[in-house]
Parts: structure tokens; sequence; C-alpha cells
């Protein structure tokens, strides 16, 4: 599965840098996230977890932060496994562009399902990671742009 798309944020660069390289604030994103600790200098151990369909489950996985070019852009990569539901990974292209006093996140994702979660269909799967990463996407303009 690949999507890509942009936000536009009313903040600048680095503050919307600041934010993507905070756990906390990352934590407060992510749909179904119950915690997300820094476990080294580019390293978070995260658990989300998720409904998929009639599938429910718990991911325990690790995030890594890869291709660092501060403060314009990043890969971040993750897998996490879900028990008998499956397994999730992949990755996002992420880059910062300053248009005035905003500042325009564009991503490029790829990501891969298996198990019982892969069962569900592509067309269901496809649907709810855009919702999710809509959310996400939604959630972090909020909250950068009500600290900045």
């Amino acid at each position: 599965m690949e999507m890509k798309g942009e936000e536009r944020i009313a903040a600048s660069r680095e503050v919307v840098w600041e934010a993507l390289n905070n756990p906390e604030v990352l934590k407060q994103c992510i749909p179904g996230c119950e915690s997300l600790e820094q476990t080294g200098e580019n390293e978070m151990a995260a658990t989300v977890k998720l409904k998929i369909g009639p599938v429910s489950a718990k991911f325990n996985g690790a995030v890594t932060l890869e291709n660092i070019n501060a403060p314009e852009s990043y890969t971040i990569s993750g897998e996490g496994k879900g028990g008998v539901a499956g397994f999730a990974k992949g990755g996002a292209d992420v880059s910062l562009e300053e248009e005035g006093d905003e500042t325009v996140l564009s991503y490029e994702v790829k990501a891969q399902v298996g198990g019982k979660i892969a069962q569900l269909g592509s067309r269901l799967i496809d649907s709810t990671s855009k919702k999710l990463a809509g959310q996400f996407f939604e959630n972090f303009k909020t909250i950068v742009e009500g600290d900045a």
C-alpha cells in the first residue's frame, strides 16, 4: 500500500521539526497509541491498539528515524507484531518546506500487512490506512498550531 499527501501547518519549520521528533507529541497524534518511549538516539518502542474491520489487535513494535536531514526531512520506519492478528510494517519519507509563515509537511508512505489482517482485503486496509493517516496529521496540525 502506498499513500502520498501534504499538510499545511501554521508554524515555523523548526517548531514542526521539533514536534516530529518529540515522542510525547507523536504519542498524542498516533491513533490508538497506548505508549511511545524513546529507547535510543533515533529509536522508539510503541504499543498501538487498532481495530480494522472485525479484527482488533494490539501491536508492539519499534520505530526508527533514518536519513535525518534536520530540519528538512527524515524517514520514519516501523514494524509491529499483533499476535494472531498478524503484523504491520512500513515507513514514511517526510519533508518540510517553509512557505511564508507556514510549513508544508509532505509525506510518502509505504506499508505492508500480513497474517489475519491481510485476509481482510486491500480495499478495507487501504481505506483504514488513509483514515488513520488523516487522523494522525489532523491531530499533529492541531497540536503544533496550538503550541506555535
